[in-house]
């Protein structure tokens, strides 16, 4: 096992959680590093959440049980903020995982940020900005649906005028252009997170950011020689060419 793989808690509020994303959360959470836990928190006697039963074994997920005291009132939403404070103060953990659409996480995900320790977020488009904003990087939910039923395109141009997104990828171009007029394609991606943490090329339908600015059409891309023993990407605006240029 790599010792240098990040720990990471994942914690999953059920109530606000569909059972049929998990086997693409947990792959997507095994590209960051390795749940050292894994909770789900809910109320066990409501069959609202029978879904999950099915899956709780077959990946490992820790069952939670929090009862509803009070009518209106979210006993899960407090006993996994309660939670992820006690396995914050262990310092035993690298970042932490809240899978939840629920604003009520977002001043837990800014506390968490505030010790140094990573926070991921996991939840539906729906999410609030609020909660989306406090995370380090907020993936959609559905995005991983789509990954799991290989709905994911990697070949097409982007078929709607999306100015929006052409002027966030150009900016974060922009931004990383070094002395040779060239950005480094992971320079890029960092980039974009850093300025909208929900940045996901499998929002607009592409599987890696490379292949979502090459559907962009405004941009040209350096590869390195893959035998210098190191492999990267580097990417510019397109230059107009003068009337003399060929």
């Amino acid at each position: 096992m790599n010792q240098n793989q990040a720990r990471l808690a994942v914690l999953i509020d059920a109530d606000n959680s569909q059972p049929s994303i998990i086997a693409g959360l947990l792959d997507e959470i095994a590209g960051h590093g390795i749940a050292s836990v894994k909770r789900i928190y809910g109320d066990w006697t409501d069959t609202k959440l029978k879904g999950w039963k099915n899956v709780l074994l077959e990946h490992g997920l820790h069952p939670m049980q929090q009862f509803a005291y009070t009518t209106g009132k979210n006993a899960t939403d407090s006993a996994m903020i309660i939670d992820a404070m006690d396995l914050l103060y262990t310092k035993n953990f690298d970042g932490f995982c809240i899978v939840s659409s629920d604003s009520d996480f977002t001043r837990l995900a800014s506390r968490i940020r505030e010790s140094g320790v990573k926070v991921l977020g996991f939840g539906e488009q729906k999410t609030p900005k609020s909660f989306i904003g406090a995370c380090d990087k907020f993936i959609y939910t559905e995005n991983l649906r789509r990954t799991a039923t290989a709905e994911i395109v990697t070949t097409h141009k982007i078929k709607h005028d999306d100015k929006e997104l052409l002027a966030l990828v150009r900016n974060a171009v922009e931004d990383t252009t070094n002395e040779a007029g060239w950005s480094y394609m992971g320079a890029i991606g960092q980039n974009l997170i850093n300025k909208s943490p929900e940045f996901d090329p499998r929002s607009y339908g592409y599987k890696k950011l490379v292949d979502l600015i090459e559907g962009l059409g405004e941009f040209e891309f350096k590869y390195s020689d893959p035998l210098s023993g190191s492999q990267s990407i580097h990417v510019r605006l397109k230059r107009k060419k003068r009337s003399y240029e060929k």
